[in-house]
């Protein structure tokens, strides 16, 4: 049986700004083959929610450089599995209009082809949410208190952490 858990949406930023210029060495940095944004933004959500789904295939989840969820690292992997409909161990997402977005919460940007090729996590909203006042933390591209408004993309999505799902323990009555 699954149980709802608060995001912790405070660790997720503090995670984002720690790393965004370095590299956590108990992750593989992929920037080299295909880029390191969802690597990141894994992390980041991993360090706020604190639950990994080790569904194969599907799941969300990183043991090492090659065994990892395809979601880890996809951004469209990551874009399904947080939106999935059934619940599984892990965080979920809604996807949402640029005013309803919050720190620790998610942005996914596409190239001119319409393919979302980026992802990053929102680290501070300077009042009401625009393009401008909303600032995110990335890798492939480090940045840290960057404003949307200075990249440069076709279509944005954007992702807000409803929950984490985690098996609830079970208690042996008899002890």
């Amino acid at each position: 049986m699954l149980e709802r858990i608060a995001y912790n949406r405070r660790a997720a930023v503090a995670y984002a700004h720690r790393w965004a210029f370095q590299r956590n060495p108990k992750y593989y940095d992929y920037e080299d083959i295909g880029g390191d944004c969802t690597n990141f933004a894994s992390q980041c959500l991993y360090a706020g929610s604190g639950v990994m789904d080790f569904t194969p295939d599907f799941g969300w989840y990183y043991l090492n450089a090659n065994d990892k969820a395809p979601a880890w690292t996809g951004v469209e992997y990551f874009y399904r599995y947080l939106t999935r409909q059934t619940p599984t161990p892990g965080p979920t997402a809604d996807l949402v209009r640029l005013s309803q977005i919050f720190p620790g919460d998610f942005v996914q940007l596409s190239s001119r082809d319409g393919i979302y090729t980026h992802t990053a996590v929102v680290v501070q909203v300077l009042g009401r949410p625009t393009f401008r006042s909303v600032l995110v933390a990335s890798h492939s591209y480090d940045a840290d208190y960057r404003p949307l408004s200075t990249y440069s993309f076709q279509k944005a999505r954007f992702l807000h952490i409803t929950a984490v799902w985690r098996q609830q323990e079970t208690v042996n009555p008899i002890s």
